[in-house]
């Protein structure tokens, strides 16, 4: 990752909230990118654990983003994210959402590892033939929109207002954020070669209906909101 008061023009955004057991396996991904050009800027959402401590030596945070990267602290990327980001930008993507797979050190069973991918395939088509999702107003296709694998410039994110600041429990922030975008402009792409590799954990703890029902429009919320923050 490029060192502090160089200035790289494309960021890794990662948040992260009391993920000091596992954000060393991603801090680790980040840092075996085939593509280093890159500056890493890690949110930690008022952690109460030695999250920061773990973090610390990884941060590197100066001015001048103009290109954005997102994933979540129980995530890893696949080692050629950053390039495959890069690209999309190359090709003058305002904005990029890429592929989700299961982890694959947790790991995954026959049916984690093939039914999940199938179903967030049916997931897309369904968003796209969705009437709130065909609105006139929208400039670019509805296109599937993971928060932990996007990529976004500098320059449209305060343009179309950003992430909405919502508690995790509320409306999908990243379908609104998609959404926003999509009124700004054209171009808006689904990278099926921007990788990252996604936690089962929520999906083991909560099951696969649970699961599938947060996932659509938060149809499925637990009694207690400190139960989202799934450990």
């Amino acid at each position: 990752m490029t060192a502090p008061g160089s200035a790289p023009s494309l960021w890794a955004v990662l948040p992260a909230y009391n993920e000091e057991a596992g954000i060393g396996a991603t801090l680790a991904a980040l840092a075996a990118q085939t593509d280093t050009r890159f500056a890493l800027a890690v949110v930690d959402n008022a952690s109460t654990d030695a999250t920061a401590a773990v973090v610390r030596r990884f941060a590197a945070v100066t001015h001048g983003a103009a290109l954005l990267v997102r994933t979540y602290a129980d995530c890893l990327p696949a080692a050629d994210w950053i390039a495959a980001a890069r690209r999309e930008f190359t090709r003058r993507a305002e904005m990029a959402s890429g592929r989700s797979l299961p982890r694959r050190d947790e790991p995954p069973s026959p049916t984690e590892r093939y039914l999940l991918p199938a179903v967030v395939k049916a997931t897309a088509v369904h968003g796209r033939y969705r009437a709130e999702h065909r609105h006139p107003r929208y400039r670019a296709p509805y296109v599937l929109c993971h928060g932990h694998n996007l990529a976004i410039t500098a320059a449209i994110y305060p343009r179309c207002g950003g992430t909405p600041r919502t508690p995790l429990e509320g409306p999908p922030e990243d379908v609104v954020l998609l959404n926003r975008a999509r009124e700004h402009s054209d171009r808006i792409a689904r990278a099926e070669r921007m990788v990252v590799h996604t936690s089962l954990r929520r999906l083991r703890a909560w099951g696969a209906r649970r699961t599938l029902l947060w996932c659509w429009d938060r149809r499925y919320r637990p009694a207690d909101p400190k139960q989202v923050h799934v450990r």
